[in-house]
């Protein structure tokens, strides 16, 4: 295989540029060419990289034979046919989440992938994170004791989209955190959502996950909030963790806090819950930055043929949340079960059915 693999970036709008200015700075890889469809941003990536060649005829990319891999970053809608065209060309493909618009678009570009040989990865970006790492071994560790239920908010105000809602933007980061460190499925989704901005484009969504060994997650997402937070607690049976990816140094916080049952009792008034208070601890790990790490796994998994971290069945599992979470926000929040769920509900689909201004 070459020293360098070859990479061709599909869309250089709001995160297409970090992917390039990656891609350009790890010793394995290199960008040849960047397409995009405004010839603006293009010449604001020439005047970065010269060196870097710019289209806007995606169709350049995709019969270059000197291009090994190729990194999508545009629009939910078109990353189904850009990521079916680039297999299909025999490219390695990366595709920023969400992976596609619908489960059935994800088990297509599966089976193409696994029948071509390459390899499909998702930007599932956080799971690549220094904090999210540490928290996983914490949970792994079983210092945590059972997991009762894990919260996380991710609100700001802005950047409002026009093709899917604020689930599909912002609650597929969270989603694919909360799997990573679960690591099982939920068995039922139920998702309840307001359109206040867009008719028919959610702009905040609280999205509720029931899994099978009694954890339960809820993911709260808001494009209309006066402070951008990014925060995520898990309650466990012996300690509790809260994650501010906000915070500037100390963004974990263990706390040695839990509540106790007495295991045995005759009388009522023998029945006392108990409470336990212990030290904050911040643990030190190093920071490195998420879309490094992901882009180098990326090239890792290429060279050896290894399966990425999250790769095109963790893609379609976060589609198939959203796609759940879809189907109850249709049919008035409602609970889904997965198994249940159809492959109809496709991300930029009219669900207003809880559309204020209808």
């Amino acid at each position: 295989m070459k020293e360098k693999l070859a990479i061709g970036v599909i869309g250089c709008g709001y995160w297409g540029p970090n992917l390039i200015r990656n891609f350009l700075s790890l010793d394995g890889s290199t960008v040849k060419t960047v397409c995009d469809l405004s010839e603006q941003r293009l010449a604001h990536i020439k005047l970065l990289y010269p060196a870097v060649a710019t289209t806007t005829d995606v169709g350049v990319i995709f019969r270059d034979p000197g291009i090994d891999a190729v990194a999508i970053a545009t629009p939910v809608h078109s990353h189904f046919i850009l990521a079916k065209s680039a297999l299909t060309s025999g490219k390695h493909v990366f595709i920023e989440k969400p992976m596609a618009s619908s489960v059935a678009q994800c088990e297509e570009l599966n089976v193409l992938a696994a029948k071509k040989g390459l390899t499909l990865m998702v930007g599932h970006t956080f799971i690549y994170s220094a904090p999210v790492k540490k928290i996983k071994e914490l949970l792994d560790s079983g210092e945590m004791g059972n997991i009762y239920y894990l919260s996380s908010q991710r609100l700001n105000l802005g950047l409002f989209q026009h093709d899917i809602n604020v689930a599909w933007d912002l609650a597929a980061h969270d989603i694919s955190i909360i799997l990573h460190l679960f690591q099982s499925m939920p068995i039922s989704v139920s998702c309840q959502g307001k359109a206040h901005i867009t008719r028919g484009i959610e702009d905040v969504t609280v999205i509720s996950m029931d899994f099978s060994s009694s954890e339960f997650a809820m993911v709260t997402s808001s494009w209309l909030d006066p402070h951008k937070v990014r925060k995520l607690v898990i309650v466990g049976s012996r300690k509790m963790i809260v994650y501010d990816d906000i915070e500037p140094i100390e963004k974990i916080k263990i706390y040695d806090k839990s509540v106790r049952v007495p295991e045995h009792y005759d009388l009522f008034g023998e029945f006392a819950y108990s409470y336990h208070y212990g030290d904050v601890l911040s643990p030190y790990f190093k920071m490195s930055e998420p879309v490094h790490n992901e882009c180098l796994h990326f090239l890792d998994c290429i060279r050896n043929a290894f399966p990425c971290l999250s790769g095109g069945k963790e893609g379609l599992d976060v589609v198939r949340i959203l796609e759940a979470a879809t189907a109850s926000l249709r049919s008035n929040s409602s609970k889904i079960m997965l198994h249940e769920s159809t492959h109809s509900h496709v991300a930029g689909e009219d669900c207003a059915a809880t559309d204020k201004n209808e």
